[in-house]
């Protein structure tokens, strides 16, 4: 290969490179995963004020969060306080789901088969009556598109808005979505399901086994 023709190989590399780097730069199609521990994270955007909020909080009419107690509950989840979305009250995790099995349901608005899924976790709470609460966590800092997600679904389980994914990083929750966490009422792990499921009788048998609710 001649002297010129190594130099034009050598550019058009250098090129595509940039290239490259300049596409991965402008994508912003998926949104990436972001440390909980880094000055960047955030639970949401800086335009998801409280009155930004209102139209899609009402559109959404969430059930409320669970109401913080006086007992300790899950350790791991101690000193975690996140806002709930429907109403924007701050809720101290650890009290709030004391006492109670839980299914803590981990998704994010872009995600698809959390989409399918969420409709499923309504119906087996709907089943599951007080015997067992479901409450979702909102993964992701678009808190307005995390609400109109589920006003579109039709989806009114009480949901909490974690941008900093700090429900996931304390569970030691793999990084996939959804995923899902059974808490036994004494606030012991009792099941991590990172993969979704397609209907209530599908979650009933994965989960209610683990805290000794019956199926049926």
């Amino acid at each position: 290969m001649s002297r010129s023709a190594r130099w034009t190989a050598a550019v058009l590399i250098i090129l595509v490179a940039l290239g490259y780097a300049l596409l991965r730069e402008l994508d912003t199609g998926s949104p990436q995963s972001v440390d909980p521990g880094s000055p960047a994270a955030r639970d949401h955007r800086d335009a998801d004020t409280p009155e930004a909020l209102a139209e899609p909080r009402a559109r959404a009419d969430l059930a409320p969060c669970p109401a913080g107690g006086t007992a300790p509950g899950p350790t791991s989840l101690r000193g975690i306080s996140l806002e709930c979305a429907g109403d924007g009250t701050m809720v101290d995790l650890a009290p709030a789901l004391a006492g109670r099995p839980v299914v803590l349901n981990l998704w994010a608005y872009w995600c698809g088969p959390c989409a399918d899924e969420l409709p499923a976790l309504a119906e087996y709470q709907r089943r599951m009556g007080d015997r067992v609460t479901v409450l979702t966590v909102h993964q992701d800092e678009n808190e307005t598109a995390g609400l109109l997600r589920l006003a579109e679904l039709g989806v009114r389980l009480p949901t909490l808005q974690d941008g900093r994914r700090l429900v996931a990083a304390a569970l030691k929750v793999p990084n996939v979505m959804p995923a899902t966490v059974v808490l036994a009422s004494d606030g012991s792990v009792a099941e991590i399901l990172p993969r979704p499921f397609t209907d209530a009788d599908e979650i009933a048998a994965a989960v209610n086994s683990s805290i000794g609710v019956p199926v049926g």
